[in-house]
C-alpha cells in the first residue's frame, strides 16, 4: 500500500517558491537597509561638521579679540589703563565668555620699586605676589618679572592684578609657543577660583616685541571654556537638541579631566541587533581634532539612541510585504500541486494514455505558472530598481518615434513627457542636428546599431538646461525588421555643473575671478593664432601696481586683497569685452588686445587703463591712491616672438618703473639687451667682495684759500677681470635694487678709514675722508653701530670721517631723519649734503639737520661762467651755507674760470677734474708725498694753474 504524503508537506514548486520569494524580499531588504544607514551616515556627517564649524568659530574669535587687544599695545604707542579699559568693555560686553583681559609687563629687578608705585596709584597697597601652593604670597627678589600690569575687569579678578607669572610654566610655555609661531598660543585647563561653580578655563596669549625684536610684555585673555563652547552653539543655533550630543576637550584624546563641555553621553548604543550588522561603523561617534592657538582641541559628537524602526520603516515594510507575497504565492502553488495530483489518479484509474495526456499538460500548467510569476517577480523587480534608481526607461517604435517614457521622467528631469512621446530625439531637441556628435548619433539610429553613453543638454519647464545621457538598443522582430529602440536614460545635470565648476576653478584666480596663468596662455595661443591670420597686430599689456607693498604693509593683507579685487573690476571695466584679463602673480596683471579693422589698437587704450587704475580707492575708512606701471610687447614685431611677448612686456614694464614709475613703455630689442646686461652685472656682483674685486679711488678735495689738501673722497670702482675696470654708473643702482649696497657700503667705509689711518700714521698729515651712504644703508637699524664700530677697529679720528648723504634720504620722513643724524652727529663724524639743490630741500628742514658741509651739484658748476641761473644758483647755495654756518664744497671743477668764479664768491673747498681726477691708493699717496697743491694767484693775475709745491 503506497504510502500517504503528509498534509503539511510542500510540494516542490511551493517549496522554489517560498525560497526564491524569501531571498529576494531579504535582498532587497538588505539593500534598502544599506541605503537608509547610508544616508543617516551622512546626515549625522552633516550635522556633526556644523558644530564642529561652530567651536571652530568661537576659538577663532577668542584669538582674534586677542590679536586685536595685542595690537593696541604692538603699535608702539603708550597706552592708559583708560584707554585698555575702554577698548576691553566693549568686548567683554560682546564675548561673555572672557573672565578677564590682562597686559603682563616685563620688569627688571631695579625698576621694581617704581612699577609697585604705579599699581598702588590704582589699587592701594598692591605689591608684587605669586601663586605658592599655600596660596599667593609676596614675590621674592628676582632679575626679572612677568607681572599683571592691566586689567580688565578689576572687579572679581583683583587677586591677579600684580601677580608675577614668570615662574608659572604653563602660562610662560604657552608664551614661548607664542613666540615661536608668532601667533596665539594657549595655556591648559585650570578653574577659576572666584566662580561659585567651577569650571574649566584657560588662557590665551600673544607677546608684545619692540622693533628690535625683544619682547617687552605680552596681552593674555581668560577664557570661560565651558562658556565659550556654549555661546559658539547656541549661536548657531546647535546647542537644544535632544538627539545629537557635543563633547569637547583641550586635548588629543577624550580626557575627562580636560573636558571643556558635554552635552550628553559620548558612547552610542542601539536597541537592536540587526541595526549593529546593518551599519557596523556608526554613525557612533564623529571626533575631529582642531589645531587652535598652539595646541589640541578634541570635538566629539555622538547621536542620540533611536528606535530601529525609526529609520528602517521603508525597508522593514518592504520586508514585510515580501513576506506576506511568497506565503500568498506558495499557497497557491501547492494548492494547484495538490489539485494536479489529483486530476493525475483519476485520469490513471481510467487510461493509460490520458494519464500520459494529462501528466504532459500537468506539467506544461506548472511550468507557465513558474513563467508567468517569475515574469511578475522580474516586472515587480524592474520597476522597483527603476523607481529607486535616476534612471528612467523609454521604448521607440520603428520610425524612432517615443512610444513610452517611464521611471518617474517628469519628476526626475523636469521635462513634461506629453513633449516627448510621439516625437523622434532630434524633434524633441533639434540642437542634435546641428553638432558633430548629434548628426553622428542619428545615422547611427538609422543604421540600426546600439548605442551609448550619448550625453546632450535640454531646457526644462522652469528655464533651467538640464543634461542628459542616454543608452539603447535596436529590437527586432522575427522576421529581422527593426520594431524600435528601447533603453535607459539618465539626469547628469549635477555632475556637468560639477565639470564645469572644477573647470572654471582650475582656469581662473580665485580672488579676482580674473583667468589665471593657465588659461591665459591658451587665450594668448588663440590671440596669436588670429593675427597670422588676419594680419591684424596683438598687443600685450603687463600691468604692475606701484604702491601694492604699502598698502599690505600699513593696512594688512584684507585690504591688500580688496585693492586687487578693486583693480581687476576696473581693468575689466576700462577694456572692451573681447579683450583678456589675467592675474599673472601677486600685484602683476597681463591684457591681451587684439586690433579689428573698425578698433585700431593706438596708445590712448594704454592711457585709460592708467587712469583708471590711479583712481582713489577707499580702504576701511582711508583714500589710497594707487598708480600702475605698464609694459607693451607688439606682435608681430621685429625682435618678439610669439612665445616672448609676456617676457618682453615684463622688461618694458621694468623699464616704466626705471623712469619713475607711473608711465608706460613699449619693448624695444635694445631693452632686452640692457636687461641681459643687468643679469650679468648682478651674477658678478654677488661675488665681487669675495674676490676682492673691488678697489677705491681717491679724488681730493683742496682749500681755495690755502690751495692745500685738506681731504678726500673715496669713489668706488670694480675691476672685473673680463669686464675690465666696470664704472659705478654700471653697477650701483643694481646694487641699491638687490640689496647688495649695503655689504659694498660697508667695505667702502671701513677700507676708506683704515687707507686714512694709514696715510696718518705715516705721517702724510690729518686729512678728512668722505664716504658716500646710500640710502638701504641709512635705513638699516644697526647703522650706528656699524660706523662705531668702523671707528674703533680702525683708530681713525671721528672728525676725520665725512659722512656724505643724498637729499632724498630724509625728505619723506624727516622726524626720523633729524633723530638719526643727530646720532651719528654725536659720535663726532662730520656730515654732509651731496648733490644740494638737485632734490626738494626745505629751509625749515635744513636748519634743523646737524649739517657740517654743503657739496653744490656738479650739474650747476659746469655752466656758472655761460648761465646767469646757474650763476645765481651757485652764489645762493654759498650765502645760504655761510649764513648756516656751513662749508661748501664744489664739485665737477674743470676749468680755470669755474674755478676763478667760486673762489671770487668765497666757496670753501673744490674738487674735480681741473687739479686731479679720482686717483688709486698708490697715486694718491705719491701725491701728498709730493707735496701738491693749487697755486694761488698772483696779486697782479688771478689766474692759477695746478703746480707741484
Amino acid at each position: 500500500m503506497p504510502r500517504r504524503r503528509l498534509p503539511l508537506s510542500l510540494t516542490l514548486a511551493a517549496a522554489l517558491t517560498l525560497g526564491g520569494g524569501l531571498a529576494a524580499s531579504g535582498a532587497l531588504f538588505l539593500g534598502v537597509s544599506h541605503l537608509e544607514c547610508d544616508n543617516m551616515a551622512l546626515a549625522f556627517a552633516q550635522r556633526a561638521d556644523e558644530r564642529v564649524a561652530a567651536v571652530r568659530q568661537g576659538m577663532d574669535q577668542a584669538v582674534e579679540v586677542l590679536t586685536v587687544t595685542n595690537q593696541l599695545f604692538a603699535r608702539g604707542e603708550p597706552v592708559s589703563r583708560q584707554q585698555f579699559a575702554d577698548f576691553t568693555s566693549a568686548l567683554l560686553e560682546r564675548h561673555r565668555f572672557i573672565q578677564a583681559f590682562n597686559y603682563h609687563r616685563v620688569v627688571r629687578a631695579e625698576d621694581r620699586a617704581a612699577a609697585e608705585a604705579a599699581l598702588q596709584q590704582v589699587r592701594p597697597n598692591t605689591i608684587f605676589t605669586e601663586l605658592r601652593p599655600e596660596g599667593q604670597v609676596p614675590a621674592p627678589m628676582r632679575g626679572r618679572y612677568h607681572v599683571v600690569d592691566y586689567l580688565e575687569p578689576m572687579a572679581g579678578n583683583e587677586a591677579a592684578f600684580g601677580l608675577n607669572v614668570s615662574q608659572n610654566a604653563e602660562v610662560m610655555g604657552a608664551l614661548d609657543i607664542a613666540r615661536g609661531s608668532g601667533r596665539a598660543a594657549a595655556t591648559g585647563l585650570f578653574a577659576l577660583a572666584q566662580d561659585a561653580t567651577p569650571q574649566p578655563s584657560f588662557e590665551m596669549i600673544l607677546p608684545i616685541l619692540d622693533k628690535d625684536g625683544a619682547m617687552t610684555g605680552d596681552t593674555a585673555v581668560i577664557i570661560r571654556g565651558n562658556e565659550l563652547v556654549r555661546s559658539s552653539l547656541a549661536g548657531a543655533g546647535l546647542l537644544e537638541s535632544n538627539d545629537i550630543f557635543v563633547s569637547v576637550y583641550a586635548s588629543e584624546h577624550a580626557d575627562a579631566n580636560k573636558r571643556l563641555l558635554s552635552t550628553g553621553p559620548t558612547q552610542v548604543s542601539h536597541d537592536h541587533f540587526l541595526a549593529d550588522w546593518l551599519m557596523p561603523d556608526g554613525p557612533a561617534v564623529h571626533s575631529t581634532v582642531l589645531r587652535i592657538a598652539g595646541r589640541p582641541w578634541r570635538i566629539d559628537v555622538a547621536a542620540a539612541t533611536r528606535p530601529f524602526l525609526a529609520d528602517h520603516m521603508a525597508s522593514t515594510a518592504l520586508l514585510v510585504g515580501g513576506i506576506l507575497i511568497t506565503l500568498l504565492s506558495t499557497a497557491f502553488v501547492q494548492a494547484s500541486g495538490q489539485r494536479a495530483r489529483k486530476v493525475q489518479q483519476l485520469v490513471r484509474q481510467r487510461t493509460a494514455d490520458l494519464r500520459r495526456t494529462n501528466r504532459r499538460l500537468v506539467e506544461d500548467m506548472i511550468a507557465r505558472e513558474r513563467a508567468e510569476k517569475a515574469l511578475q517577480q522580474s516586472e515587480q523587480r524592474f520597476r522597483q530598481l527603476v523607481s529607486m534608481s535616476s534612471d528612467w526607461y523609454w521604448e521607440q517604435d520603428a520610425a524612432l518615434r517615443f512610444t513610452m517614457v517611464t521611471g518617474a521622467f517628469t519628476e526626475k528631469t523636469g521635462v513634461p513627457v506629453d513633449t516627448v512621446l510621439g516625437k523622434t530625439r532630434w524633434e524633441f531637441q533639434p540642437d542634435l542636428l546641428e553638432t558633430e556628435s548629434g548628426r553622428a548619433h542619428i545615422a547611427q539610429v538609422k543604421a540600426h546599431e546600439p548605442f551609448a553613453n550619448l550625453e546632450y543638454k535640454t531646457v526644462d519647464e522652469f528655464g533651467d538646461t538640464r543634461w542628459f545621457c542616454v543608452n539603447g538598443q535596436p529590437v527586432f522582430d522575427e522576421t529581422g525588421t527593426l520594431a524600435g529602440y528601447r533603453g535607459t536614460g539618465s539626469d547628469i545635470t549635477e555632475r556637468k555643473l560639477t565639470e564645469q565648476r572644477v573647470h572654471h576653478v582650475a582656469q581662473h584666480d580665485v580672488l579676482t575671478g580674473l583667468p589665471n596663468r593657465s588659461l591665459l596662455q591658451d587665450r594668448l595661443g588663440q590671440a596669436i593664432a588670429y593675427a597670422t591670420r588676419s594680419g591684424y597686430p596683438v598687443w600685450v599689456m603687463l600691468i604692475d601696481l606701484d604702491r601694492f607693498k604699502f598698502v599690505n604693509d600699513s593696512m594688512g593683507h584684507k585690504a591688500g586683497d580688496v585693492l586687487l579685487m578693486t583693480v581687476a573690476a576696473r581693468l575689466r571695466g576700462s577694456l572692451r569685452d573681447t579683450d583678456t584679463v589675467a592675474r599673472l602673480s601677486g600685484d602683476e596683471f597681463v591684457v591681451i588686445l587684439s586690433e579689428h579693422a573698425e578698433e585700431p589698437l593706438r596708445p590712448e587704450i594704454v592711457q585709460r587703463v592708467m587712469d583708471s587704475v590711479a583712481q582713489p580707492v577707499m580702504l576701511g575708512t582711508k583714500e589710497f591712491f594707487v598708480t600702475c606701471s605698464i609694459g607693451v610687447a607688439v606682435y608681430p614685431s621685429e625682435g618678439t616672438p610669439a612665445d616672448s611677448l609676456i617676457e618682453h612686456a615684463d622688461i618694458a614694464m621694468y623699464s616704466a618703473k626705471k623712469m619713475g614709475r607711473n608711465n608706460f613703455q613699449f619693448y624695444t630689442p635694445a631693452m632686452n639687451e640692457e636687461s641681459l646686461e643687468r643679469v650679468r652685472i648682478e651674477g658678478a656682483l654677488r661675488n665681487a667682495l669675495e674676490r676682492n674685486e673691488f678697489v677705491l679711488h681717491y679724488q681730493p678735495q683742496v682749500d681755495l684759500k690755502s690751495g692745500r689738501i685738506v681731504g678726500m673722497e673715496a669713489l668706488i670702482r670694480w675691476n672685473h677681470p673680463e669686464l675690465g675696470m666696470v664704472p659705478p654708473v654700471r653697477f650701483i643702482g643694481i646694487a641699491e635694487e638687490t640689496g647688495l649696497i649695503v655689504q659694498i657700503g660697508a667695505w667702502v667705509m671701513r677700507t676708506a678709514c683704515a687707507q686714512n689711518k694709514a696715510w696718518q700714521d705715516a705721517g702724510l698729515g690729518k686729512l678728512r675722508v668722505a664716504v658716500n651712504l646710500s640710502a638701504r644703508q641709512f635705513g638699516a637699524a644697526d647703522l650706528i653701530a656699524s660706523l662705531e664700530s668702523v671707528l674703533n677697529d680702525t683708530g681713525l679720528d671721528p672728525d676725520c670721517l665725512e659722512i656724505e648723504l643724498t637729499e632724498s634720504l630724509f625728505m619723506s620722513d624727516v622726524t626720523p631723519a633729524v633723530e638719526l643724524l643727530h646720532r651719528m652727529k654725536s659720535l663726532g663724524v662730520n656730515l654732509s649734503i651731496d648733490d644740494f639743490g638737485t632734490g626738494y630741500s626745505s629751509l625749515s628742514y635744513l636748519s634743523r639737520f646737524p649739517i657740517d658741509v654743503l657739496k653744490i651739484d656738479r650739474s650747476f658748476v659746469a655752466d656758472i661762467t655761460h648761465d646767469v641761473n646757474d650763476a645765481a644758483i651757485v652764489t645762493s647755495i654759498i650765502a645760504l651755507a655761510h649764513n648756516l654756518k656751513l662749508a661748501v664744497i664744489a664739485e665737477g671743477v674743470e676749468t680755470a674760470e669755474q674755478l676763478d668764479y667760486l673762489r671770487t664768491h668765497g666757496c670753501d673747498e673744490m674738487q674735480g677734474y681741473y687739479f686731479s681726477k679720482p686717483l688709486p691708493a698708490a697715486d694718491f699717496e705719491q701725491m701728498l708725498r709730493q707735496g701738491r697743491c693749487l697755486a694761488l694767484p698772483a696779486p697782479e693775475d688771478e689766474a692759477f694753474t695746478a703746480s707741484a709745491a
